[in-house]
């Protein structure tokens, strides 16, 4: 549309991408960009409830021909607008700034910057009086590379992106208002601004109040927030659409999930996006020893939010205030949840007042709570895959000064099983490792820090490397084995084992879409079996690290106990934990101890009875193990109850062979590749002297033969022939020949049980 000689289009408001949240940039489509005569990076003016501005981006290649305009929540803040409502965007006019005053947001907080600093960091950024933004800013490698891939940026925008975003400095992500500039109207900053930060937050009026959580910083829960969206916001904003159907609104939501994915977050960020009345409960803090007094706490809560529709009410840790009632012996959690249910699904009509819950025990929350009418929706908040990782990643590090060799992809591939809670810890400690290294510079007594310190505090790949060492995830933490760095080819030989690995795990885990489209189910579990020490348990880490996969074990040791119905409780635990982070692995070692065959013997204990009974309704029972693996080793296949060896539960049976002669000069490679060899090792001739010698055997004669070295001389210089021959000659190979006969016969008869016939060698 046409205002007078001004051009005006009107564009429906989207959420921004994480990496352009704080930094002053919306993003249109191209054929809307040229209707309205704009170069990218050039002043667009938006108008909503009031007028903002911003620069203008090119598209993402997903939004191209999409009539949207994608700004983050401050921007969207300035305009008084929220997603899914219309602005009007033209070309603006501004003016250069010759003075900005700005204030923190928040009371209480002490900032001080030079001018100077602070035109760098806003240079090139449009303002006006009453707008908020943000200290983020571009760096100059990680965001050119961003902001150009796929945006053919010529010479013109490379000098602008050095001259006015390439600078980084020690100020973080801070939020501040604009209180007045000169001239008046839309601004932009420029190396000629002189910018006032006042010591102090100035007074904001409520339809000025900045939103403390907006939907850009939530990582890795697209999928989540389009459906609190759809059941929280299009109520309380647009009831009468509802009414217009005939159908009642939705009442409540459900948000469950391990702690720490953004369950707390989420409705905060709801909340403050629908510019609805919030308010938060923690679940124990209405309980009271008196009679009648919960009830009448709940009640007023109610009421509270009814005068104030529309409302939010969020009850965190909601399985505290409303348990099983047939399982708790308290009257006072009875009522609680009698009067919980009445006020959700009474007699009274409460319109334009939604309820969300929140916990990470949905099953200890009364069944009466979650039906429709009550909790009409129940969100699963998992844990992020390496995609959300990475965005969250983005949010936590936005203001953080990071130096070139700290790349995001590497970090989000690595942090298998960590939630936001735990990627905010692991880029906290990373920040305080980086601060440690300036602190000895720091004079207390100074009452500001000097810019060249501030400069120089930036945190390196190194910081985040040793702050994984102390953050460890918390949705798998009492159930995580730490996996070695070990690759294919840490692992000398098998090589047909390595592929028949790949095909049933890593594909499956790292491409499942491949599988669905050809229409076939990928293998559920994978048995390793052969001769102890020929590397059935090194196989099973290396594709846990291959697969990029959280690793799981189960142990007899920790399942096994000796109270009835705790070893069936654990086993499901370790499988209900590794659905909430797959993709994972389930590693099952010496899985003969676990699961022998029912029945051989009357005196069996029933405890290993009950395992196997609960392993053989995890694998295939009614819940279906999506982007779960699960590896079992055993040395003893002929003991394991047949129930558990058919396919549909492991459907690939792998025999882990003693070496060959290829496969031990690969091994022995592998082994002495950090040791210091004497120019008379003759790997071929070690070859040739350990027949039926496993990979376990083989180590355990490197490490003997440096050993003997040492024995000769403390400080020696290398290993000699001499040392390994001696080290071979003293080491019997753990097999016999006639062991892989056995394993052998095995493989065609494992089936169909004909292998308890085999006569038993490693037992004679």
């Amino acid at each position: 549309m046409t205002n007078g000689d001004e051009k005006t289009i009107k564009l429906k408001v989207a959420e921004a991408n994480h990496r352009d949240v704080g930094k002053g940039i919306v993003r249109i489509d191209e054929a809307f960009r040229e209707k309205l005569g704009l170069n990218p990076f050039d002043v667009v003016e938006i108008r909503g409830g009031k007028v903002t501005s911003a620069l203008i981006g090119r598209p993402y290649p997903d939004d191209e021909g999409l009539d949207i305009i994608r700004m983050d929540g401050l921007i969207r803040t300035n305009a008084k607008t929220s997603i899914g409502e219309y602005v009007e965007i033209c070309k603006a006019e501004w003016k250069e700034a010759k003075h900005v005053t700005l204030s923190p947001v928040k009371r209480g907080i002490k900032i001080y910057a030079p001018s100077e600093t602070l035109s760098a960091v806003f240079m090139n950024r449009t303002v006006s009086k009453g707008d908020f933004i943000s200290t983020t800013s571009l760096s100059s490698s990680r965001d050119m590379d961003t902001y150009g891939k796929g945006l053919m940026l010529d010479e013109f925008f490379q000098d602008f992106f050095r001259q006015g975003f390439g600078s980084s400095f020690g100020l973080g992500e801070i939020k501040l208002q604009v209180v007045s500039t000169s001239p008046s109207g839309i601004v932009k900053i420029t190396d000629m601004t002189e910018i006032e930060l006042l010591p102090e937050a100035r007074e904001i009026t409520p339809e000025q109040a900045i939103p403390t959580v907006m939907y850009e910083d939530l990582g890795g829960l697209q999928d989540a927030i389009l459906k609190v969206r759809e059941m929280v916001e299009i109520p309380l904003k647009y009831p009468e659409l509802f009414d217009r159907l005939g159908i009642e609104a939705p009442k409540g939501v459900l948000l469950h999930g391990p702690p720490g994915t953004g369950k707390t977050m989420l409705a905060r960020a709801v909340a403050s996006e629908s510019d609805a009345y919030f308010i938060s409960i923690n679940g124990p803090e209405i309980m009271s020893k008196y009679y009648g007094e919960s009830e009448k706490a709940i009640r007023d809560i109610f009421d509270e939010a009814e005068k104030n529709a529309p409302a939010i009410i969020f009850l965190d840790e909601i399985d505290s205030i409303a348990p099983k009632r047939a399982e708790v012996t308290g009257e006072v959690e009875r009522r609680v949840v009698a009067q919980l249910l009445s006020l959700m699904d009474g007699l009274k009509s409460r319109k334009n007042v939604i309820v969300i819950g929140a916990t990470n025990r949905p099953e200890a929350l009364d069944l009466a709570l979650r039906r429709p009418g009550r909790f009409d929706r129940e969100i699963e908040l998992r844990v992020p895959s390496t995609e959300g990782r990475l965005e969250i990643f983005h949010i936590h590090t936005r203001g953080m000064p990071l130096t070139e060799d700290v790349n995001l992809m590497d970090l989000a591939q690595i942090t298998y099983g960590f939630v936001g809670s735990d990627i905010a810890a692991l880029c906290r400690e990373a920040a305080m490792r980086a601060l440690r290294r300036v602190f000895p510079r720091i004079d207390l007594k100074e009452p500001h820090i000097p810019k060249e310190i501030l400069d120089s505090l930036q945190v390196t790949r190194a910081d985040f490397e040793e702050a994984m060492k102390d953050v460890q995830p918390s949705a798998i933490r009492e159930i995580l084995i730490e996996i070695p760095n070990i690759s294919w080819n840490d692992v000398g030989g098998l090589e047909d084992v390595k592929c028949l690995l790949k095909e049933a795990v890593e594909w499956p885990l790292k491409n499942p879409e491949s599988y669905r489209h050809i229409g076939v189910e990928a293998p559920k579990g994978v048995l390793l079996y052969g001769p102890p020490g020929t590397g059935k348990t090194l196989l099973a880490k290396a594709i846990a690290h291959e697969s990029d996969a959280n690793f799981i074990t189960a142990k007899g040791s920790d399942l096994l106990s000796k109270w009835y119905g705790e070893s069936e409780k654990r086993i499901a635990e370790v499988f209900t934990r590794a659905r909430q982070v797959a993709p994972s692995i389930v590693f099952l070692d010496e899985l003969d101890s676990l699961a022998p065959i029912r029945g051989i013997s009357a005196g069996e204990p029933q405890v290993t009875a009950r395992i196997l009974n609960q392993l053989l309704s995890e694998m295939d029972g009614l819940e279906e193990l999506m982007g779960v693996v699960v590896i079992g080793a055993t040395n003893r296949p002929d003991i394991i109850d047949p129930a558990l060896i058919r396919p549909g539960r492991f459907d690939e049976l792998i025999l882990v062979p003693v070496p060959d002669k290829g496969a031990r000069r690969e091994i022995l490679k592998v082994h002495t590749k950090k040791m210091a060899l004497a120019e008379d090792v003759d790997i071929e001739e070690l070859v040739a002297r350990t027949d039926n010698y496993t990979g376990a055997d083989l180590a355990a004669i490197c490490k003997k033969a440096g050993r003997y070295a040492l024995r000769e001389e403390l400080h020696a210089d290398n290993v000699k022939q001499k040392h390994f021959l001696k080290a071979v000659s003293e080491t019997r190979p753990s097999v016999t020949p006639d062991t892989m006969k056995y394993y052998e016969a095995i493989k065609g008869e494992i089936i169909t049980r004909k292998s308890k016939e085999i006569e038993n060698p490693l037992y004679i």
